[in-house]
């Protein structure tokens, strides 16, 4: 042999590495190959598991099957019908049952129709009632802000306060608050005009000052109310029992025209047309 041949041969760290990878790759091949056939092996006995069971049920109901079409037969011959006339009986009745079915679900839907529309104006009415307790309540204050506007104020007669009104809206409020009648009037410069159980005659009105006269009639007597002011009581008595009666004028509208009421007792006599 030659001197070359004789030199032992050398192998390189990456050539082992390399080996040593494979032999690890193709270990844990053979792990994972034999890990898949176990489970492959479980899964074919499943399966043919599976195919057992079904064939017991496919046997279980072609025998349940054959039991009912003997008792259908035994029905049909009790019965005196044949199988189609069971067959149409049967259709028959599930025909039924899916109408009743529809008529159910259509009168339910009906109804829940119904209840949302009666829902819907309970809700108007529930807004509506709102509004008028709204309404209701502006209005007492109102009325609770007119009668607390309400003056009290000396009369030229009597030296007692009287409550007056200054205008139609709170003679109403007065009206409800007394114990008085109340005859609202209009009059007229040189024209004498029934008020109540006695008559009045306006002969001056001054706008700028405020200022009227007036001629009241009652009980055969005359009794001038000479430059008074507006809602000023102006009280004198009137009747058989002499009951205080009040006049106040609110309103002078021209040099011609005054508007005021008349305040008389409850138990004062009234005006034939007066109820």
């Amino acid at each position: 042999m030659s001197e070359i041949d004789s030199t032992p041969r050398t192998y390189s760290g990456a050539l082992l590495a390399a080996i040593a990878i494979a032999l690890v790759a193709a270990i844990a091949g053979l792990v994972w190959c034999s890990s898949l056939g176990g489970r492959i092996t479980s899964l074919q006995a499943d399966v043919a598991e599976a195919k057992q069971q079904n064939r017991e049920l496919a046997a279980e109901l072609r025998e349940t099957d054959a039991r009912l079409r003997v008792a259908t037969d035994e029905l049909g011959k009790s019965l005196g019908l044949t199988q189609k006339q069971l067959d149409d009986r049967a259709q028959a009745i599930i025909q039924r049952q899916e109408a009743d079915s529809q008529r159910f679900e259509s009168a339910q839907k009906q109804t829940t129709q119904q209840v949302n529309a009666v829902s819907t104006e309970v809700s108007h009415v529930k807004s509506d009632v709102g509004g008028v307790r709204s309404d209701l309540g502006k209005t007492q204050n109102e009325l609770a802000s007119t009668v607390s506007q309400l003056q009290s104020v000396r009369g030229d007669l009597s030296g007692t306060n009287s409550v007056i009104a200054r205008n139609h809206d709170e003679l109403v409020m007065l009206e409800h608050k007394s114990d008085r009648r109340y005859y609202e009037f209009t009059l007229n410069k040189g024209q004498r005009k029934p008020v109540g159980t006695v008559s009045m005659e306006l002969k001056k009105a001054d706008i700028k000052k405020s200022r009227f006269t007036v001629n009241i009639f009652a009980d055969d007597k005359s009794y001038e109310k000479k430059d008074r002011n507006v809602n000023e009581p102006l009280q004198f008595y009137s009747g058989r029992e002499p009951a205080l009666f009040e006049v106040v004028v609110f309103n002078i509208s021209s040099k011609n025209q005054v508007s005021g009421y008349l305040s008389t007792p409850k138990n004062a006599p009234v005006p034939a047309n007066v109820p």
